[in-house]
């Protein structure tokens, strides 16, 4: 098997196994594995196959872009993407109602504060936005293929998660559906609070700096 291919294979084990795990195949892994069995169960596939995109991924060559180029407005926007994303996913860490935590479903009675005013899934479009920055940054077949993994993870998991949680959560999340947004308010991330933006940007600083093959983020014009 090429890398090109193991990529794609790999991609689709990696969103396939998420989605399977999630939803259709949830409740009999806990009935037959416990809380705790399933949730090990499932971090080890995890790992598994995102182990299997990683190396995969570095097996196949860059190659050139199939689009565009590497200019420096496509590199300033990609950035700006990036940080916006990252904003959003370190922000959706605190106070959540979306992960498995003593306290969801009171956080989904208040009032969306911080980043929650955006969108209800932060975190899921902090994924889509790295995609979509790297899409814009960097299209080759090996990038597309990453990165159209992870927005379709991120996106389509967004929406099942809210049908699932609908069914845990019963009336709290339906109330936190109807003060919240799937699709993200943007015009609204200045205002999400200082906390985010703090953690936002040395999340997006430290991953940039690390950043391998090529310079990214504010280290490419230092």
């Amino acid at each position: 098997m090429d890398p090109l291919t193991s990529l794609i294979a790999a991609s689709i084990a990696f969103v396939g196994t998420h989605f399977a795990m999630s939803h259709p195949l949830r409740a009999g892994m806990v009935r037959v594995l416990g809380s705790g069995g399933f949730m090990i169960a499932y971090s080890l596939v995890s790992a598994a196959t995102m182990a299997w995109m990683y190396f995969a991924f570095v097996a196949t060559p860059a190659g050139a872009p199939l689009w565009g180029g590497y200019s420096e407005a496509v590199w300033i926007v990609a950035s700006i993407v990036t940080l916006v994303a990252m904003v959003l996913f370190t922000g959706s860490l605190v106070g959540n109602p979306a992960l498995p935590a003593p306290g969801a479903e009171r956080a989904a009675l208040g009032e969306p504060g911080g980043v929650f005013r955006v969108t209800r899934h932060p975190m899921m479009w902090g994924f889509a936005l790295w995609a979509l920055a790297h899409l814009i940054a960097a299209p080759t077949a090996r990038t597309i293929v990453v990165a159209l993994a992870i927005a379709v993870l991120a996106l389509i998991g967004a929406h099942l998660q809210d049908r699932k949680k609908e069914v845990l959560m019963g009336d709290a999340w339906q109330q936190w559906e109807a003060k919240t947004s799937y699709w993200p308010k943007l015009q609204r991330i200045l205002a999400v609070g200082l906390l985010p933006w703090i953690g936002g940007m040395a999340v997006w600083l430290g991953a940039s700096w690390l950043h391998k093959g090529v310079e990214a983020g504010v280290w490419r014009w230092l």
